[in-house]
C-alpha cells in the first residue's frame, strides 16, 4: 500500500475509533459491542438482533449520543472544509473561517435572541441557532458589499473589511449584553456558554439543520477543487489559465460562509479546527485540494468528536464546553507547527 493509501486508512480508522468512543463513554458507560448490536438492529433485515440494552440505555444511545456524534462530525467537517477554502481564498495558511466576521455575526444574532428572550423557533429549532445563522449570513453579506471596488472584490479589502466588521459586531454583541441582560434569566451565563461552543444537549433537529449545508455546500465545494488549486497560484495565473476569478471567488465565499454559519449556529463558537486541521492535512496529504478537502472533512469531524469525548469525561459529571478543549489542544499544536515549519522561520 502506498503512503497516501496508508494515510487514508489511518484517517478512516481514527474516525471509526472516535465514533466508538463517543457512543460508549459518558455519564453512563455502554459496552461498545452492545452499541454496535443496537445500531445494527435498526438496519433493514437485522431486526432479529438483540442488543440487550435497557430502555434507559436505548434512549442514551439513540436520542442522546447518536445525534451528538452526528452533529460533532458535521460541525467539525464543515469548519475544516471552510478553513481549507479560506486558506486558498486568501492564499494564507493562517486564514480561518471566522476571518471575515462570520462568527462575530453569529454571536451578535445569538446574543440578541437570548437578551430579547425570544422563544419562538421554526420546525422545532430554537430561536438562538436561527438568529445565529441569520447573523452570520448578514455579516458575510455586509462584508462582501462593502468590499466591492469597481465590480471586483480585492482580497486585501475583503480581509480588512472582515476584520473591521468582526470587531464591530463583537462590540455590538457586548453592548447589547451589558445594557439589556436580565439577571433573573441569567442572560450572561447563556451567552458565555454559547460562545464557548458545545454539542451537548443537541437533538436530531440540530442535525437536520446542518446536514443539508454539509451535503450540498460541501459537495459543491469539492467540485471546485481544481479552481482552488489555481487560486493558490495567484489571481493573474488563474485568469490566464481560463478561470473566471471573480465569479469563482464569490461562489467559494458563499459556500464557505454557509458551512461556517450552519456550524456556528448549532454549536456556538468552536475555534482552531478550521485553522489547524487544513494546515495539518496539507502537510500529510499534499496541496491538491481534490484530496485535501475530503481529508480535512474526515479529520475535522474526527477531531471534534474526540474533543467532545474529552469534554464530557475529563471533569465528569461536569461537562466542559468543547470549544475550550479544541483551543487547549489546537493552540499548542499550531504553535509547534509554526516552530517546526521552515517557511515561518525569520
Amino acid at each position: 500500500m502506498t503512503r497516501r493509501g496508508l494515510l487514508w486508512a489511518a484517517l478512516v480508522l481514527a474516525l471509526l475509533a472516535s465514533a466508538a468512543l463517543s457512543m460508549s463513554f459518558g455519564a453512563a458507560y455502554v459496552e461498545p459491542s452492545a452499541v454496535a448490536l443496537a445500531l445494527l438492529s435498526r438496519l433493514p433485515g437485522m431486526e432479529a438482533l438483540d442488543p440487550q440494552l435497557s430502555s434507559a440505555h436505548e434512549i442514551i444511545v439513540f436520542e442522546l449520543r447518536l445525534p451528538r456524534l452526528m452533529l460533532a462530525l458535521l460541525v467539525g467537517s464543515s469548519l475544516a472544509v471552510a478553513g481549507v477554502v479560506m486558506q486558498a481564498f486568501f492564499q494564507n495558511p493562517m486564514a480561518a473561517p471566522s476571518i471575515i466576521g462570520i462568527s462575530a455575526g453569529a454571536s451578535l444574532g445569538a446574543t440578541l435572541a437570548i437578551v430579547a428572550g425570544v422563544s419562538i423557533g421554526v420546525a422545532g429549532l430554537g430561536a438562538v441557532p436561527l438568529a445565529a445563522f441569520l447573523g452570520a449570513l448578514l455579516a458575510t453579506a455586509l462584508v462582501y458589499v462593502l468590499s466591492r471596488r469597481g465590480g471586483r472584490t480585492p482580497v486585501g479589502v475583503l480581509l480588512l473589511t472582515g476584520i473591521a466588521m468582526g470587531a464591530l459586531m463583537s462590540a455590538l454583541a457586548a453592548l447589547v449584553l451589558v445594557t439589556g441582560q436580565d439577571p433573573a434569566r441569567r442572560d450572561l451565563d447563556q451567552v458565555v456558554y454559547w460562545m464557548l461552543g458545545s454539542v451537548a444537549g443537541r437533538s436530531w433537529t440540530h442535525v437536520g439543520l446542518i446536514a443539508p449545508y454539509v451535503g450540498i455546500a460541501g459537495g459543491l465545494t469539492y467540485l471546485f477543487g481544481r479552481d482552488l488549486n489555481l487560486l493558490t497560484l495567484g489571481d493573474e495565473t488563474a485568469h490566464y489559465l481560463g478561470m473566471n476569478v471573480e465569479q469563482v471567488r464569490l461562489t467559494l465565499l458563499a459556500l464557505s460562509s454557509l458551512l461556517t454559519a450552519a456550524a456556528v449556529a448549532v454549536s456556538g463558537l468552536i475555534g482552531f479546527i478550521g485553522l489547524v486541521v487544513p494546515h495539518l492535512m496539507r502537510i500529510m496529504i499534499g496541496p491538491d485540494h481534490r484530496a485535501l478537502l475530503p481529508a480535512s472533512a474526515i479529520a475535522g469531524g474526527t477531531l471534534l468528536v474526540l474533543a467532545d469525548v474529552v469534554a464530557r469525561t475529563l471533569a465528569a459529571p461536569t461537562e466542559i464546553p468543547v470549544g475550550i478543549i479544541t483551543s487547549l489542544l489546537g493552540a499548542p499544536f499550531f504553535l509547534y507547527l509554526l516552530h517546526r515549519r521552515r517557511e515561518y522561520a525569520m
